[in-house]
């Protein structure tokens, strides 16, 4: 039974009529087409507005669009995606794309399904910032929904990525820590970080190797495994430092790393210069002063953005796209202590 009490939704109808223009100019308003005056547009959305029209996602998926872009975040809690996250909708700001974010917080299979339901909803595009996700699982995406892969090193024909330049990112923070005086230098990084894949923590795992190896300090003792979260993090890190460790420095494969390795630090009253990397905004607060190789996320997500909407007009080359980082030096890293 239709509830006669309720008000009536809007229709494009309702919207030309009291915009005064037909039908098709409030089609191409919607579309952001080619050759709408600044006129029409702003008496259209002033229509909009009164109206409180909302267009309907199945009505522009039939025309081809949906003006809706979908984007797969892994973490939360990790201050780095959710920079990406406000670049991404920083850059949609002035057009007709909506952001629709999917969550995939519990590994692989949950971070491919997020995608998928992303696709079953029919987003013009995708941003996914998963980059341990099968290759072939993301280009058999990409062969219908145009795809950008934040972090991922190894370029694919069939989709676009935009990542940091890791090997320069550890250069730096190695480089700093080595000229500080530090040769046992522990690397904080993930469980599932292999040095042979393209994923971000696994190239800053696989150059930090090379530069201890370099300096004649090849361990596998100071290679310290976590699961993701600051909690996970301390715990690696007093397991590491109560067991004996002679590291005087740690560098963590992330900024979430770092936190939990400057708490485990702080509660033991260890010594322990601490390097880590993304720059997250808590990074810099007095009480951290976390030194850390500063990626620029927000730069990133809106590139991510601006690669999707020239897909979107028709280009069909792969682009592959590559920020270069820089080191935050603060008050986390000293010389090592005499006695260390």
């Amino acid at each position: 039974m239709v509830d006669a009490a309720r008000p009536r939704s809007a229709t494009i109808e309702d919207v030309a009529a009291a915009a005064g223009v037909s039908r098709a100019a409030v089609s191409k308003v919607l579309r952001n087409a080619y050759g709408v005056s600044d006129s029409m547009r702003n008496r259209v959305s002033a229509a909009m507005t009164e109206l409180e029209y909302r267009p309907r996602v199945a009505a522009r998926a039939m025309r081809g669009r949906t003006y809706t872009i979908g984007i797969e975040i892994p973490d939360f809690g990790n201050q780095f995606f959710t920079r990406v996250l406000a670049g991404t909708t920083a850059a949609l700001s002035d057009t007709a794309y909506q952001v629709v974010i999917a969550p995939a917080e519990h590994g692989l299979r949950e971070g491919l399904r997020a995608i998928e339901a992303l696709v079953d909803r029919q987003v013009d595009g995708l941003i996914v910032v998963s980059p341990r996700l099968e290759q072939s699982a993301l280009e058999r995406i990409a062969r219908t929904t145009p795809l950008v892969m934040i972090g991922r090193h190894s370029p694919s024909e069939m989709y676009d990525t935009v990542a940091g330049d890791d090997a320069h990112g550890v250069d730096a923070a190695m480089s700093h820590l080595v000229e500080l005086g530090h040769r046992q230098i522990a690397h904080l990084t993930l469980h599932e970080s292999d040095p042979h894949e393209d994923g971000p923590h696994s190239v800053r795992l696989a150059r930090y190797l090379e530069t201890m190896a370099l300096h004649g300090q090849a361990d596998d003792d100071l290679v310290w495994r976590s699961d993701e979260g600051q909690e996970s993090a301390c715990a690696a890190v007093e397991r590491a430092l109560q067991s004996g460790s002679r590291a005087t420095a740690l560098f963590a494969a992330h900024d979430e790393l770092a936190l939990g390795a400057q708490r485990a630090i702080a509660e033991l009253g260890a010594e322990l210069s601490v390097v880590g990397y993304d720059d997250v905004p808590i990074a810099s607060h007095p009480a951290l002063g976390l030194t850390t190789v500063h990626q620029p996320g927000d730069l990133m997500g809106a590139r991510a953005v601006h690669l999707l909407m020239e897909r979107f007009e028709g280009r069909t080359v792969a682009a592959h796209e590559v920020f270069k980082p820089e080191l935050r030096v603060r008050t986390s890293t000293r010389p090592p202590s005499l006695d260390g």
